[in-house]
């Protein structure tokens, strides 16, 4: 009798044990990715449109298109006004088409869903902008393509986070024009033959020049 309560108990203590073993197993599975969750950013308050749901996420994209528009058609002017080669005078040229089509865009994007765009260059583009002023020559050349270079390969990131997550059709659309625009000015800038690689290889984990917070109208 004894012995048979023992092999109860053993029984039973081994039984706890494999269950307190599978236990966090079972329970992780269904929240496998409850830390994944938890480390996305907040995408703060929502507001309904007729195109979707509008977070800011989606309305600090719109306002980032637009302000970088605002410093990039200034240095891409005046790559066409002081770069004595063809490949840099074309790349300023692509500057300037791309985000003029862009900033229509944009603009149509915010008068439907109410948000307040930014209308001049962060205080971070100024300083670029002034900073391409003041050089001349070669100098001038090499930072005009690995500044631009380095800003078109950082607002990537954003584009890819918002239009993997968005759900406004007018957000998602805009995201993919701006993608291909932004890729198309890559290439413009690598074929100027100045872009240090190893250089913005380094620099790509920082983050882009945030545009100033938009409001709903």
């Amino acid at each position: 009798m004894r012995r048979s309560f023992i092999t109860i108990l053993m029984a039973l203590a081994i039984g706890a044990t494999i269950a307190s073993l599978a236990y966090p197993v079972f329970y992780s599975y269904p929240h496998r990715f409850d830390a994944v969750k938890a480390a996305i950013a907040d995408p703060g308050p929502v507001v309904n449109t007729p195109w979707g749901p509008l977070s800011t996420a989606d309305r600090d994209l719109v306002a980032q298109v637009e302000v970088d528009g605002l410093w990039e058609i200034s240095a891409g002017r005046q790559a066409v006004d002081r770069a004595p080669t063809p490949a840099v005078k074309e790349a300023g040229a692509e500057l300037v088409a791309g985000h003029t089509d862009l900033d229509k865009r944009v603009r149509a994007v915010a008068a439907k869903l109410a948000i307040t765009l930014p209308t001049r260059p962060t205080v971070e583009q100024q300083g670029w902008l002034a900073q391409l002023t003041a050089t001349q020559g070669d100098a001038y050349r090499r930072e005009f393509a690995n500044l631009l270079r380095e800003e078109h390969g950082r607002i990537f990131q954003q584009l890819a986070q918002v239009r993997s997550s968005t759900r406004n059709t007018l957000v998602r659309d805009l995201a993919t024009v701006t993608n291909r625009t932004e890729l198309e000015h890559l290439s413009a800038l690598e074929k100027t033959g100045y872009v240090d690689f190893d250089g913005v290889a380094e620099d790509t984990t920082a983050s882009p020049a945030a545009a100033p917070a938009p409001s709903a109208s």
